[in-house]
């Protein structure tokens, strides 16, 4: 019996440990200035601050892959590179909205989108086209610097 119940629990923490948990996070800050944070909406003063996906990076990746490749490409810059921008901004949420407006994948904030002519940030060719374009303008204003790129991508 205790072998039977050391297989189970080794089977339940293998399913916690495969199965990645995600929770959308809320938060509200109170009269004092006190931030609360929770991951369940039980008071109507919470908004939600953080939503987590649903899939695992790999699978955004995937589904992503052919326009990172495309925008790369065209553009002249590593997909790898595009990857890593989307995963630090978006985390491969195509419905990101930062708390200064950014928007999309690739966390374009409004006047570049419409600079860079992306009508709908929301849309996933678009913003990573948009900020693939983006980020190869910051690549050639910073001599290909990796470091200054894309901290001057984050900065907008």
């Amino acid at each position: 019996m205790r072998a039977a119940g050391l297989l189970a629990s080794g089977i339940c923490i293998f399913l916690l440990w495969a199965c990645p948990a995600s929770a959308d996070i809320y938060r509200w800050v109170d009269s004092e200035g006190v931030w609360h944070f929770t991951n369940v909406r039980s008071d109507n003063r919470y908004r939600l601050y953080i939503r987590t996906s649903r899939k695992s990076s790999t699978a955004y990746i995937r589904d992503y892959q052919g326009i990172i490749d495309q925008a790369s490409k065209r553009f002249g810059l590593e997909p790898s590179l595009v990857k890593a921008v989307i995963k630090a901004e978006s985390a491969f949420d195509s419905e990101a909205v930062s708390d200064k407006g950014a928007q999309g994948l690739m966390q374009l904030m409004p006047e570049t989108a419409s600079d860079l002519s992306v009508d709908d940030p929301f849309d996933p060719e678009e913003n990573i086209f948009g900020g693939t374009r983006y980020l190869a303008m910051m690549m050639k204003r910073f001599n290909n610097n990796k470091r200054l790129a894309v901290a001057a991508y984050n900065a907008g």
